[in-house]
């Protein structure tokens, strides 16, 4: 039984830092969160590229996959395709509680900030901010170019969480996986969705950490 059946809806897109995606989806299943999964071609790419996960063309082959390698209950994860149209996400009458674009291409930033809609993953974004639920963009790109910094003020200015892909260092990581940890409890802490990936600033662990 699925423990929390608001969902939220994860996109994948072709920006650099697939773990950082795939932690965010580990961590919403663990959580027992309802995950409507959604990705870009480029995103197959790129995850190709950076782990070890190929992420099949099919919506069907690619949600069997997920689901068996993070141990999804049943029902818990659904994967649509880019032109999947009768997807829940689709709507402003079936929106989820909140989505989260990781990582975020300047590409998917603009066409959001532009509401083109060209495929499901803009389409969902643009939903979930036309009926006033959380979007978070965790954008991965250096530097910044004038549009982009403009593509992010339009949407921030529309309610729309922009978190760079720019993890903290002051815990002292020891590993790439502590790295993507930080920035996926942050993401998780604007989900209000509960985890144990970091110690809290100000805590006893970071203060001992700290005068080390």
């Amino acid at each position: 039984m699925i423990e929390n059946d608001k969902p939220v809806a994860l996109a994948f897109t072709g920006a650099s830092g697939a773990a950082y995606g795939l932690r965010m989806l580990e961590c919403l299943l663990d959580a027992g969160r309802k995950v409507y999964l959604l990705y870009s071609q480029a995103a197959q790419i790129v995850f190709k590229m950076e782990t070890d996960i190929d992420l099949p063309a099919s919506a069907s082959e690619c949600q069997a996959m997920l689901a068996e390698k993070y141990s999804a209950k049943e029902g818990q994860l659904q994967v649509f395709g880019r032109q999947q149209w009768m997807s829940p996400v689709a709507s402003g009458s079936n929106p989820p509680e909140a989505m989260v674009v990781c990582p975020c291409t300047t590409g998917t930033l603009a066409s959001i900030a532009s509401g083109l809609s060209q495929d499901l993953i803009d389409r969902a974004a643009d939903v979930v901010i036309k009926e006033r639920r959380k979007l978070i963009l965790v954008v991965r790109e250096t530097p910044f170019s004038s549009l982009h910094l403009e593509n992010m003020l339009k949407l921030s200015r529309a309610g729309v969480v922009i978190m760079p892909a720019n993890p903290g260092f002051y815990e002292n990581p020891q590993s790439v996986e502590e790295i993507v940890d930080f920035m996926v409890a942050r993401i998780l802490d604007h989900l209000d969705v509960p985890h144990s990936l970091i110690s809290r600033w100000g805590d006893e662990d970071s203060k001992s950490n700290s005068n080390q």
